[in-house]
C-alpha cells in the first residue's frame, strides 16, 4: 500500500538526483534517524546516508546495495539551515534541515546523535555551497597593505 502512495504522489527520488553517488559504500555519516513525512505527517524511522553532498534515506541498512534505489534524497546544496528543533516538533533530539521551499524535521536517538548529525550535514552544506565559488574567495593574508 505504501509502495501505491508513494508511486501516486509521485515521492520516489529521479535517480538524476543521486546520479554518480556510490551511496553504498563509505559514506561521510550514516545511521538511523526518525524522520516527519512530507504529506502525511507521521514519524517513521528510517536509514539515512550522508555522501557527497546528498542525504539519501532507505527502509533500513540492509537495503543500501548498489542496486537500490534511495526512498527519498535531499541535496545539501539547497539547504540554508540545519539546527535544533526540539521546540517547534517538542521532541527530544529533534533537528530540522531547510530549503527556500521546505524544512523537513528528524529525530536521533541521542544528543550526540543530534549533534553529530547537524555537524555532519551543515559541514555538508559549507562544501557543496554554490553561494561563493573559488573564484570569489578572497585571499586576505596575501594582499599587501
Amino acid at each position: 500500500m505504501e509502495n501505491l502512495w508513494r508511486a501516486a504522489t509521485r515521492q520516489d527520488p529521479n535517480p538524476e538526483d543521486y546520479e554518480g553517488v556510490d551511496f553504498w559504500t563509505n559514506p561521510e555519516r550514516a545511521g538511523w534517524l526518525t524522520k516527519q513525512g512530507d504529506y502525511i505527517k507521521t514519524w517513521r524511522r528510517r536509514w539515512f546516508v550522508l555522501k557527497r553532498g546528498k542525504l539519501l534515506w532507505f527502509k533500513d541498512p540492509g537495503s543500501v546495495t548498489r542496486t537500490s534505489a534511495p526512498r527519498g534524497v535531499v541535496s545539501v546544496d539547497l539547504c540554508l539551515t540545519v539546527k535544533g528543533a526540539e521546540d517547534i516538533v517538542k521532541k527530544a533530539f529533534a533537528f530540522e534541515l531547510s530549503t527556500r521551499d521546505s524544512t523537513m524535521y528528524f529525530v536521533a536517538d541521542t544528543g550526540k546523535d543530534r549533534e553529530d548529525w547537524i555537524n555532519s550535514i551543515g559541514r555538508s552544506i559549507v562544501q557543496h555551497s554554490r553561494s561563493v565559488t573559488d573564484s570569489e574567495v578572497i585571499d586576505y593574508d596575501s594582499k599587501t597593505r
